[in-house]
């Protein structure tokens, strides 16, 4: 299976069952397009009139040496590997604390509900922190690394528990032969020296969650009373970004229908000095008024055309940076069971709240019929873990022949339940941004291998 497209210039070729991608000439991409279902007598026949004789024999050899190489047009071997994966003793690797559910800003697209998930108000001890710890340590095997992100609603609300918590994971790392990656996200109001110099020591990841230019963000993140809160932030984030020496952070955003020219807002984030950006599309049902809708994704994928053109100009002119969706390691990557089974919510990923239950991931907290159960007793509904344990790209009929599927692993399945009721489906909007995100970010690895290539 293969999948060919052009972009900026490029003729590439993906080879979907091997990772490989070949940047080809005209002649060559032609060919292949016919090469499945036609001799190369009648491919011959068929592009006489646009390619001499000789070229297209030399195109042939050039295509029957790449699939020699099985570099092209190879099978599918990993069909049988997922029925191992999926007897697998589920090994907990990583938790997401809702340290609070509690919010100080009013954002307009909060699927979390300024951080009442669906119930109410409520900040985590110390004591159900403690025992979160307690519990993936006992449910993560032989595993080393543990991660452990601060979430909420706004974390810094309950930053002495945070601390009180960091603390008691230090002091079973040794004991356990684990060592805890944490991680902080905020929205910065509460955010001072003492949390940053703080972070700077323990966290090893922060996230910085900010939607771009200013009346943007602005309009779509306001505090609780209606005020602004760019200016309030904004200072505050760039002295982050620079204490973090530029590395093991990355501001967020989200866009929506209001800011479908989000590109603008990347490169807003890239003109302030911030090296490490996301910024993800708002997911949200049609009805709502941020909504994004299928007629938005021609503009959308304009947008994440000139998003990477800029960005290839810029890393030309040594003032690159990262862009999360259009990161993608072409030579390893994620391993075989995690390109297959995705991010491993349900099973090997959890969330935790307040209170210390137990739920597949933040997401479908406050959603009970997904209650797991909680860190004091352990999972008891394993019937769940099994289902998503199940959900693969294999499971999934829209995955079948999709290119990007060793790329996003099936998607969401939060967003699939949202939209389907399922968690074996896949949110059809998402999807196309995925297809879209995964050609540029392509396209941009063959420009600057292109651009390397000048240089030797």
């Amino acid at each position: 299976m293969i999948h060919q497209y052009k972009s900026n210039g490029y003729n590439i070729v993906m080879d979907i069952n091997s990772g490989a991608i070949h940047v080809v000439d005209d002649v060559v991409y032609d060919i292949i397009e016919l090469y499945e279902g036609h001799e190369k007598s009648e491919i011959m026949d068929m592009l006489a009139s646009k390619y001499p004789k000789e070229d297209m024999e030399e195109a042939f050899e050039e295509i029957e040496t790449l699939i020699k190489e099985e570099s092209l047009f190879t099978e599918d071997i990993y069909k049988d590997y997922i029925i191992d994966f999926k007897k697998r003793k589920t090994v907990v690797k990583a938790l997401c604390l809702h340290i609070a559910h509690d919010c100080n800003l009013a954002c307009r697209y909060c699927f979390a509900e300024e951080g009442e998930y669906k119930g109410h108000r409520e900040l985590m001890s110390a004591k159900v922190g403690k025992a979160a710890l307690d519990f993936l340590v006992a449910n993560s095997g032989n595993r080393h690394n543990l991660e452990v992100d601060f979430f909420g609603g706004e974390p810094t609300m309950n930053f002495g528990v945070v601390k009180e918590v960091v603390e008691y994971g230090r002091s079973l790392e040794e004991k356990h032969n684990k060592h805890f990656r944490f991680t902080l996200t905020t929205n910065g109001v509460l955010l001072n020296d003492e949390i940053m110099e703080f972070a700077n020591k323990e966290m090893d990841n922060v996230v910085l969650s900010v939607d771009g230019r200013k009346e943007i963000h602005d309009y779509m993140r306001p505090t609780r009373n209606g005020k602004p809160s760019y200016d309030l932030i904004m200072p505050k984030f760039i002295r982050f970004a620079e204490s973090r020496h530029q590395q093991k952070y990355y501001v967020r955003g989200t866009f929506t229908n209001r800011n479908l020219d989000f590109s603008k807002d990347v490169l807003h984030l890239a003109d302030l000095g911030f090296e490490q950006i996301s910024m993800e599309p708002v997911v949200g049902q049609p009805e709502e008024p941020y909504a994004i809708q299928e007629k938005d994704l021609p503009q959308i994928f304009d947008e994440y055309d000139r998003l990477a053109k800029e960005m290839i100009k810029r890393e030309k002119a040594g003032k690159g940076f990262n862009f999360f969706h259009f990161m993608i390691d072409l030579t390893g990557g994620p391993c075989v069971a995690k390109r297959l089974s995705g991010c491993g919510s349900g099973t090997e990923y959890l969330a935790v709240t307040p209170w210390g239950d137990l739920y597949p991931c933040h997401q479908f907290v406050g959603e009970e019929k997904f209650l797991l159960g909680n860190v004091f007793d352990g999972i008891k509904r394993t019937d769940i873990c099994d289902e998503f344990r199940s959900c693969n790209v294999y499971t999934k009929k829209k995955c079948k022949d999709c290119f990007a599927r060793f790329y996003c692993s099936g998607g969401c399945p939060a967003n699939s339940y949202n939209f389907h009721g399922t968690i074996d489906d896949s949110y059809d909007l998402s999807c196309d941004m995925e297809r879209k995100r995964v050609e540029c970010a392509i396209m941009i690895k063959a420009a600057l291998a292109d651009t390397e290539g000048e240089e030797e």
